[in-house]
């Protein structure tokens, strides 16, 4: 084994470990160390457009008592190699028995929550020496549900703006290193809705798959989650080649 792949080796154990004791340290009731398996996907279809593409499954604990189903999808527009807008629509249901976050509505404290949200998204990269920048601004329209009966549901709309400074750290040509944190803020009371700090190790597959594995800590106000993810990145190029006679 390659003296890259015992580093990443050991620093993956690590993460393991780090995450479990997180999840035994505390004795509050947000102490089960639940997963988020996901999948992420690119698709360039011309030289200034792409499809993004996601799909994300929560569950409570690693395996068992499946918490949430998050479908996102939208049109980037690629201004340059280091900025893309994108308007997208994503869907999510929550089973708000074992949530990740607290309800701010007492009302929805029950049933299923159907979320039909609107997102616009702005990327900015840039790179310093081997550190590689991801700067992610993202609004979002929220518009939830609940049906408590055939003649009661809940419905409320909410705004969110949220952003996310990500930093990838190549180990080799195949390994690195990928840490993040993201700060949700409501454009209604309260305004402080969540931040994320993310730590995993990916590996590079070939030219447009990725993987990674790594550790959240999901933090509100008052509580804070510990999560193991699995990440899949599918970026194929879809684009048209021109074939030379």
């Amino acid at each position: 084994m390659s003296k890259t792949g015992r580093i990443s080796g050991l620093f993956f154990f690590l993460l393991i470990g780090l995450a479990t004791f997180q999840a035994n340290a505390q004795d509050t009731g947000e102490d089960e160390l639940g997963a988020w398996y996901m999948y992420f996907g690119m698709n360039r279809i011309s030289d200034d457009w792409s499809i993004h593409s996601e799909a994300q499954f929560r569950f409570y604990e690693t395996t068992s008592n499946f918490n949430q189903l998050l479908l996102r999808t939208g049109a980037n527009y690629h201004i340059s190699e280091r900025a893309i807008a994108t308007l997208g629509y994503a869907y999510i249901w929550t089973d708000p028995t074992f949530e990740d976050e607290p309800l701010q509505d007492a009302a929805f404290a029950g049933n299923s929550i159907d979320e039909h949200r609107i997102f616009q998204q702005f990327l900015l990269y840039n790179q310093v020496g081997k550190f590689k920048f991801e700067h992610r601004y993202r609004l979002e329209q929220r518009f939830l549900s609940q049906e408590f009966s055939a003649n009661t549901t809940v419905t409320d709309t909410q705004h969110r703006a949220r952003y996310r400074l990500q930093i990838t750290y190549p180990l080799g040509d195949t390994f690195f290193i990928n840490w993040y944190d993201e700060v949700f803020i409501n454009l209604q009371s309260p305004i402080f809705g969540q931040n994320r700090l993310y730590l995993a190790l990916g590996a590079k597959l070939n030219a447009s798959t990725s993987i990674q594995a790594g550790f959240l800590k999901n933090s509100f106000t008052g509580a804070d989650f510990n999560r193991l993810q699995l990440g899949v990145f599918f970026n194929p190029d879809l684009r048209k080649k021109d074939v030379q006679s």
